[in-house]
């Protein structure tokens, strides 16, 4: 149902519509950034980041999100129709697509990112990718950020009240008047020098540090186990 309300909105051009609604949809939710001044900081020193959401989490913050986008930053997305209508999207919002995920194209994709690090200092990504298994950090995020020299700074996306969707990653919805809670945390940086073991040990590690740290903040409204439960 979803790829076919996809597909007749790429069709009919019907985007930039949609792009209105949402819009007007988000306006009605709260937002309560937390050390956006230390994120927007770190970056105007002259540092290279990406910023890891969790792609359950992603909706709530696309208003907010347009306010970086003087930045230009990039985002890896799938080829996929869903991935094209995303695409459109957030190129609404003066975000950069960069097509092509872990499951089509992936090598393409993370060498594009990589190379698009270097040129500019701000990326986007969705910590578990477009298809999962949810609450799993994909050992791409961890490679993009040994090769670029990119810091990865979680970012902590937590809702008052919500509806839940029966997809993959349990997509989260925010109500009306709602309050969605965005907290930037410190910067992680990545050795370049990893072998086959330490890289999973620190994949390992930078994932059991954000889901603790993503539960917690769930936790501040009442919620457990959102992420993998």
């Amino acid at each position: 149902m979803l790829k076919t309300f996809s597909a007749l909105i790429i069709r009919f051009g019907l985007v930039p519509w949609g792009h209105a609604v949402l819009k007007v949809y988000l306006s009605l939710v709260k937002l309560e950034p937390v050390n956006e001044e230390g994120f927007r900081k770190f970056l105007q020193d002259g540092n290279r980041v990406i910023a890891g959401v969790w792609h359950q989490r992603i909706l709530g913050v696309l208003n907010y999100a347009g306010q970086f986008g003087g930045y230009k930053p990039s985002v890896m997305i799938s080829r996929s129709r869903d991935g094209e209508l995303i695409a459109r999207l957030i190129e609404r919002l003066h975000f950069r697509p960069v097509r092509g995920s872990s499951s089509s194209h992936g090598r393409e994709a993370l060498a594009a990112m990589v190379h698009d690090l270097k040129e500019h200092p701000f990326a986007v990504h969705a910590l578990d990718g477009p298809t999962g298994p949810r609450g799993v950090v994909k050992a791409g995020l961890i490679r993009m950020a040994q090769l670029s020299g990119a810091s990865i700074v979680p970012v902590y996306i937590s809702c008052s009240r919500f509806w839940q969707l029966r997809s993959w990653d349990r997509f989260i919805i925010p109500k009306p008047f709602s309050t969605v809670r965005v907290r930037f945390d410190d910067p992680i940086s990545i050795p370049d020098d990893l072998g086959a073991e330490s890289f999973e040990a620190v994949r390992q590690r930078v994932e059991a540090f954000i889901r603790e740290n993503q539960d917690a903040e769930d936790k501040r409204w009442g919620w457990s186990n959102l992420l993998c439960g």
